[in-house]
């Protein structure tokens, strides 16, 4: 179904999460094109760190969609030293005494780093307004709030990828079984997740809103049908670095003459090209 929602005179069509419970096969060559995706998610990150870029990755989902195998596959081939990954959970006391945005504007990447969040500041308009942890006046103020936000974190030259994994009713109750009958892989399921499942209507309705209101031309989601968890890795990763690599220079650098005088003096280096 498609619906459509202004944005600043503009008609966009609206993200309906029912276009993403199709699923996907699993890509016929999944090894080799994930092994690909890697290697240029790696050559990406470099150009970050030669260029003092800097990018926010943000990642939400159902529970059990697959967002930590995704963030786990899309790091691998990046220098630690130059990325963080931040799983977002309740707030701390400490947290708590700030206004909701404060724990993720405080982790927001400097020139030359990547942050990734497993989960973000849009569970104010998520899990905070379905459990009532936040009141009506404080989600709906919310909207403005994240668009603000995300426009602040644009403005000091980050870029900003929003991914949403979703997956069916069926596919989640699959994979929540899967970890209870799993030894170990039963710490990641817990009464929460079933409070969660029990509230799912309530839940698609908070995400109609945020995408709604959220979905803008300058932050837009992106939206990765799960139900196949090799093929939402592989839509996940391609959009990351298409959206990566078109905001950096990809141009490798030079060989500094000191250091290739430096080679050259210690083990007699010659360039190959």
């Amino acid at each position: 179904m498609l619906n459509r929602l202004q944005h600043n005179g503009v008609w966009h069509a609206m993200i309906d999460l029912t276009d993403y419970e199709c699923g996907g096969k699993s890509p016929k060559h999944y090894k080799r094109d994930l092994e690909r995706l890697q290697a240029r998610l790696e050559r990406i990150h470099v150009a970050h760190i030669e260029h003092d870029a800097h990018a926010v990755i943000m990642v939400e989902g159902w529970d059990a969609a697959g967002k930590g195998g995704m963030i786990e596959r899309m790091t691998a081939g990046w220098d630690q030293r130059h990325f963080e990954v931040y799983p977002i959970g309740a707030p701390t006391a400490e947290e708590k005494r700030h206004d909701y945005l404060w724990r993720f504007r405080i982790h927001l990447p400097p020139p030359r780093e990547i942050t990734v969040f497993d989960r973000s500041w849009y569970g104010r308009v998520l899990v905070e307004r379905v459990e009532g942890f936040a009141s009506e006046a404080e989600w709906q103020r919310a909207y403005d709030e994240i668009n603000a936000f995300e426009a602040e974190i644009q403005a000091m030259g980050i870029t900003l990828v929003k991914l949403f994994v979703h997956i069916t009713q069926d596919e989640q109750d699959k994979r929540l079984a899967k970890r209870l009958d799993n030894p170990w892989k039963r710490w990641k399921t817990g009464a929460e997740d079933y409070r969660n499942r029990a509230k799912r209507d309530e839940y698609c309705a908070a995400m109609h809103d945020m995408f709604a209101q959220t979905d803008t031309e300058n932050a837009p989601w992106f939206v990765v049908a799960g139900n196949d968890k090799k093929s939402a890795r592989i839509a996940a990763l391609t959009h990351v670095a298409d959206t990566l690599e078109a905001a950096v220079d990809m141009n490798p650098p030079p060989r500094d003459p000191a250091v290739v005088a430096l080679a050259q003096a210690a083990f007699g280096y010659e360039p190959k090209d």
